[in-house]
């Protein structure tokens, strides 16, 4: 199991609120910054995902925009192998 999902799955699974919050702020604001070199856009999302395990009014919002950003990346996968072996 990759280290990252280690310590994701510790963070739902195991912390307390207390914990998973100002992770998830840290997170959200990391992506917001993300023009800086040592933080990315990769942040955004998993601070959203962090927020919604304790928010229940994030779930909704973000569980359809995991589903959407999940389809529009399966189909720019499929474009992309039809260019190559076209």
């Amino acid at each position: 199991m990759p280290p990252a999902r280690r310590l994701i799955r510790l963070l739902v699974r195991h912390s307390p609120t207390v914990v998973r919050l100002p992770v998830a702020v840290l997170l959200v604001l990391g992506g917001l910054f993300s023009v800086l070199p040592f933080l990315g856009l990769w942040m955004l999302p998993l601070g959203l995902l962090l927020l919604a395990v304790d928010l229940p009014t994030l779930r909704p919002g973000v569980s359809a925009l995991i589903i959407r950003s999940r389809r529009w990346t399966a189909e720019r996968l499929r474009r992309v192998r039809r260019r190559a072996w076209a």
